[in-house]
């Protein structure tokens, strides 16, 4: 009938995703794993007194986090990306239910669900990065995003204490239920779309061993996983060992804290490198970043504990070219990756934060066991060297 009108069903109009689309996902997301990050090792150490027996506890989460990122693809092959992505907020709230408990397995199984969760809206989050980010555009999007993670790196872990401190257990881990239960809400209300090349489908899946062959066979890939590998080393030994040397020079656990809640807000310079590296390219910044890193590293370790407020000073200028590897580092991944085998290639990326947090530790026990604690920051000013030369010789000019 002429007179008969079909109305359609209303619905909000969303811009398309673009850079800020992601950088505002992934801040609401750091928030959610910031705030506890350092609550976590307290409620550890409260529960098993023995510092020994902390660092097993999260060798064995680590390991297990590993196996967990090498089978994602399995999932993302079975489910839509959304679910998988909707599945890993949802296990950052559940963290926090097993968190609350105080107890020994309450803690194990919040670390791990908190490493699931992280592991599937890291791996899925670079997705759709790479489908709704045209490649030229990737510098510009990975610097906003590691801007705005400046906020919640800096201010989430303060915050996490004052309610840990202050209100209790409830309040600091309800924080995180909150933030993700937030992050879950704005991610539905984007509804980005998911990569037909990358579908839930019926056929069956990649062998995860299958896939770190063919991701190793790939130079550019194994490039792109040293760039990030030596990065979060730098990061790992700066949250552990910066503090570690407040504290043994009797600065002080304030001055400790000061020193990472600084660095952390030199993520806010990653625009600056986001535009050095737009002007200049990637094999230049990047080679220049770890090599100035290395000679930083070399000179905290001569001065080590002598004079810790300089050496803190030197690890704080480490820091600034460290991050302008966060901010251009990833773009070398996801401009060599084939679209086809994303999810399969971004699940073995990722390991490289694994093998950063398992790696640096255990190398740094045996040269402790002979040198000073400024030992450590020479031997990592090694490591960024390396990274240099390589990054430097193998990087394409184009990039």
């Amino acid at each position: 009938m002429a007179s008969h009108v079909r109305h359609p069903i209303w619905l909000p109009a969303v811009r398309p995703a673009d850079a800020r689309t992601f950088a505002t996902l992934y801040a609401i997301e750091s928030f959610a794993r910031a705030t506890v990050s350092s609550v976590i090792p307290i409620q550890a150490y409260e529960i098993l007194r023995s510092e020994q027996t902390v660092s097993i506890l999260y060798t064995a989460v680590s390991l297990t986090g590993l196996s967990v990122t090498l089978f994602m693809p399995l999932l993302i092959r079975r489910f839509a990306r959304r679910w998988v992505y909707t599945a890993g907020a949802v296990l950052l709230a559940i963290g926090s239910l097993f968190f609350v408990t105080h107890t020994l397995a309450g803690q194990a199984l919040g670390m791990l669900a908190r490493v699931m969760g992280a592991s599937a809206l890291s791996i899925t989050l670079n997705l759709y990065i790479m489908d709704h980010i045209r490649k030229a555009d990737f510098t510009r999007s990975e610097s906003l995003r590691m801007a705005l993670s400046m906020i919640a790196w800096t201010c989430g872990p303060t915050l996490g204490i004052f309610l840990y401190t202050h209100y209790g257990i409830y309040a600091a881990h309800g924080a995180v239920a909150v933030f993700a239960l937030g992050l879950l809400a704005l991610f539905w209300y984007y509804r980005l779309s998911d990569n037909p090349l990358i579908a839930a489908g019926k056929s069956r899946a990649s062998n995860p061993l299958a896939n770190i062959g063919r991701f190793i066979a790939q130079p550019r890939l194994r490039l792109a996983w040293l760039i990030a590998f030596g990065r979060s080393c730098y990061w790992t030994t700066f949250f552990v060992y910066g503090p570690l040397l407040m504290v043994v020079t009797g600065q002080g656990e304030l001055a400790g804290g000061l020193l990472i809640s600084a660095g952390n807000a030199l993520l806010f310079c990653a625009i600056f490198w986001g535009r050095i590296g737009r002007r200049y390219g990637l094999r230049r910044v990047i080679s220049f970043s770890f090599m100035a890193m290395a000679v930083v590293l070399w000179a905290a370790g001569a001065v080590g504990a002598s004079h810790p407020l300089v050496t803190a000073g030197l690890l704080l200028v480490g820091a600034l070219f460290t991050i302008a590897l966060d901010a251009l580092g990833s773009t070398t991944f996801m401009r060599a990756v084939h679209a086809y085998e994303r999810p399969q290639m971004a699940a073995v990326y990722r390991t490289y934060l694994d093998f950063s947090e398992l790696t640096p530790p255990l190398v740094y026990s045996v040269v402790l066991a002979f040198f000073g604690l400024g030992s450590v920051f020479v031997t990592l000013g090694f490591l960024a060297a390396a990274c240099g030369i390589v990054s430097w010789r193998y990087l394409p000019k184009s990039m």
